[in-house]
């Protein structure tokens, strides 16, 4: 049942995920039905199209007794004393990319039997394979702060930079980067990232309260790609902080919070799952100053 709904419904793929077949997940389903007593998919003569009023009710019992069995498989590993496992982070490319190879090298070093499953995504994604249980920590800007159903703290704050080959005109900017304004980003073709990612919608913000129409000639998911395209000349790149260095790279680079304002990294999880010794670790690595109280705390556990 949970997997025909992650499946969108689609038998075919949810018998794929299970390893069984789809005669085999289409009687499961039937079965169900019948011991219930209440249709729990919609149907469309044969096809399943998605779930009745107590179908969802269903499936929501269903994740939360899936989840306790989760919890409590990973509570007995812990009071085992067991440190083996798998530790499951859902992120960005740009949090992969230039924020964790020194957190997970750290954290690896720490737990060698534990095994490390990087699953890159948007934010929208990342929040869906938290609710999930696909991944045990998500970390990104944008989509976990307010998403119901899952627990977030503050990891760094960070701002835009605008990037440019070091002759372009807006080079003059570099040693007095605060008078740098939107009309002078505007005047350029602009590179950016797409809606989902990196506090795109602070841009976009920003130049339609100023009543400004830039010129984005092209969107990308990650900083690395718009960077390759500001160095070939083909406008400035609007990213992340975090994801560039100057001499590294070979663009000028000109800080943009006064123009968009600051932005929140968080890392979330599940609201209810249960986390085990070595994702506190982890945490405590990746936020300076956070301990496991701390933690416990700002996650309402127990």
């Amino acid at each position: 049942m949970r997997e025909a709904a992650r499946h969108k419904f689609s038998l075919t793929e949810a018998a794929r995920a299970l390893h069984t077949s789809q005669p085999g997940i289409s009687k499961a389903i039937i079965d169900l039905e019948a011991e219930l007593g209440v249709p729990i998919f919609a149907r469309h003569g044969k096809r399943v199209k998605g779930l009745t009023a107590p179908g969802q009710m269903v499936l929501d019992a269903a994740e939360r007794i899936m989840q306790d069995v989760d919890n409590l498989k990973k509570l007995a590993r812990d009071y085992a004393g067991s440190p083996e496992g798998t530790l499951r982070l859902a992120t960005t490319h740009t949090q992969a990319r230039y924020v964790l190879p020194s957190v997970i090298q750290t954290f690896a070093a720490k737990y060698p039997q534990v095994g490390l499953k990087l699953l890159q995504a948007n934010p929208p994604q990342i929040a869906s394979m938290l609710m999930h249980g696909q991944a045990d920590v998500g970390i990104a800007t944008e989509s976990l702060a307010d998403h119901a159903g899952l627990l977030s703290i503050p990891v760094y704050d960070w701002q835009h930079v605008a990037i440019l080959k070091p002759d372009h005109p807006l080079a003059k900017f570099v040693t007095t980067p605060g008078k740098l304004g939107l009309k002078d980003l505007a005047r350029h073709p602009l590179i950016t990232y797409e809606h989902q990612f990196a506090g795109r919608a602070k841009i976009d913000a920003a130049f339609a309260a100023a009543g400004i129409a830039p010129s984005i000639v092209l969107e990308a998911i990650d900083a690395d790609v718009i960077k390759t395209y500001v160095q070939i000349g083909m406008g400035v790149g609007i990213v992340a902080g975090v994801a560039v260095d100057s001499k590294r790279d070979g663009v000028a680079v000109l800080p943009c919070g006064h123009l968009f304002g600051r932005n929140v990294t968080r890392l979330a999880v599940k609201e209810g799952a249960y986390l085990r010794g070595f994702v506190y670790s982890f945490i405590e690595t990746l936020v300076p100053g956070w301990d496991k109280r701390r933690i416990e705390e700002a996650f309402g556990a127990d």
